[in-house]
């Protein structure tokens, strides 16, 4: 009894089985210089029309060489990784590299895929706030791609998409907060959207690893009102801090008088450091006050 499979023709005769696949890919490995595994197909569902292809492009291969290694043999830098199509279908073992790898000339097709982190800038965006006041502002996001197959067969851009999403997730985070909380919080306003861009972009073989806010700019009216605000909030505090000094200083004075009053010579003394402090200073006019107690002596005679 024989049954066929458009992958694989297998023939039972008691125990006797035959794999066309096995078979061919064991012959061409000994006869190309070729790895066992280059030959190997993810699927056994390429069906009887895509071993065809395959078989047909080894042969030409074969007939071709020495000129077809150079097109079978391809090199992947450290930082980069190649997906390998084979009619279509993704190879078992996923992405190759880095270093040297092999494919079929006209079956095979692969797409390079960088595995450095990339980063860009968030443009400026206007963003109403939870206080209704508007504000734009932009950022910037470190991101790799942590998985090289999902990057290239679940999105059709990863990097643009990341791009816009990234955009729209600002915009998202920011409506919930206060125009304080953007001002001061922007360490967790930054983790939060760290965090919600790396779950989104799981599926996709990406892995975002820091989000940075750059600048927030204010509307000008807004920043005029909030200089005239902090101006007038700095000089009341200006006045009391004079109030308070004076009201230390009168306590001053009225302990001084105190001491004074006790002794009265005191006060001899305090005029003799004032003329002294005056004639520091270099004026040419003093003015000397004289006690009324010896004006009364001229004024009796």
């Amino acid at each position: 009894m024989a049954e066929f499979d458009f992958a694989q023709i297998v023939i039972r005769d008691g125990e006797t089985r035959f794999s066309l696949k096995k078979v061919v890919c064991c012959i061409l490995s000994l006869i190309l210089p070729i790895p066992p595994s280059a030959l190997e197909n993810p699927d056994s569902d390429i069906g009887l029309c895509g071993w065809i292809l395959v078989l047909f492009s080894m042969l030409l291969t074969l007939v071709t060489l020495p000129i077809s290694i150079w097109m079978c043999i391809k090199i992947v830098k450290e930082y980069e990784r190649a997906i390998i199509f084979r009619l279509g279908r993704i190879l078992r073992g996923g992405a190759k590299g880095p270093g040297l790898f092999f494919i079929l000339p006209c079956t095979d097709s692969f797409i390079n895929v960088d595995m450095r982190t990339i980063t860009f800038d968030i443009p400026p965006q206007e963003v109403l706030t939870k206080d209704s006041v508007t504000v734009s502002v932009d950022g910037v996001v470190y991101y790799r791609v942590q998985n090289a197959t999902l990057a290239v067969a679940n999105i059709t851009n990863a990097d643009a998409a990341t791009r816009l999403l990234a955009q729209t997730t600002l915009r998202n985070v920011l409506g919930t907060k206060n125009l304080a909380e953007i001002l001061s919080d922007r360490e967790e306003i930054a983790h939060s959207m760290q965090s919600t861009l790396d779950d989104a972009t799981d599926d996709w073989g990406i892995k975002v690893e820091r989000v940075e806010i750059k600048d927030v700019k204010l509307p000008l009216q807004l920043q005029r009102a909030m200089a005239a605000e902090a101006e007038a909030s700095r000089e009341a505090r200006a006045k009391v801090i004079a109030a308070e000094g004076e009201m230390n200083a009168s306590r001053a004075l009225k302990e001084a008088s105190l001491v004074i009053a006790e002794s009265p010579s005191a006060l001899q003394l305090r005029y003799l450091q004032t003329l002294n402090t005056i004639a520091a200073e270099k004026n040419s006019t003093i003015i000397f006050p004289l006690p009324l107690e010896m004006m009364q002596a001229f004024i009796k005679q």
